[in-house]
């Protein structure tokens, strides 16, 4: 089967991922955090990575790239979440407190000091706001991020496709 399914599967996966957490903030009404936003972007990036590994067709060192770029990005997403799962598990009185919106960090701060202040985390990024199974939201998606992850390392490493020789 050629490699190229994977991407595309890779990318409607990522796609699906971010159209339900749309469907949960405008549908469903849950805001989300700034933490929940940069899980986005790196579901995003993983969405990217895939559709252009998808849309180039390439074999060898190109799908090699694309696929570790995509895991490189499900693992950032990962990361997020678990930091994500830990600050919804803190103690009350060891939350950080809230602090402003990211649209205003983003627009006074530089960005290294946006991504600090936003992985550090605030009272909003501790508040459960849905569950399915008894799980929060960012531990499913956490899990997520690491079938995304083990679904681009078998591209790396030409896991799942037979090998043509001819004779």
């Amino acid at each position: 089967m050629s490699t190229r399914i994977y991407f595309l599967a890779g990318f409607l996966a990522a796609a699906g991922a971010l159209a339900f957490a749309y469907y949960l903030q405008y549908v469903q009404g849950l805001d989300p955090c700034p933490l929940c936003i940069f899980q986005r972007v790196a579901m995003a990036g993983v969405g990217l990575f895939c559709l252009i590994g998808w849309l180039h067709g390439s074999r060898g060192t190109p799908h090699r790239v694309y696929a570790a770029l995509a895991c490189v990005s499900a693992l950032a997403g990962a990361a997020i979440a678990a930091r994500h799962v830990w600050l919804m598990h803190l103690p009350p009185d060891q939350v950080p407190a809230c602090g402003p919106g990211l649209d205003y960090l983003i627009d006074v701060m530089p960005l290294t000091e946006v991504l600090a202040t936003v992985l550090r985390g605030d009272a909003s990024c501790a508040e459960v706001k849905g569950a399915f199974l008894g799980i929060s939201l960012p531990a499913w998606t956490g899990v997520y991020f690491v079938m995304l992850a083990f679904g681009a390392l078998a591209g790396v490493f030409g896991l799942g496709t037979a090998s043509r020789r001819t004779v």
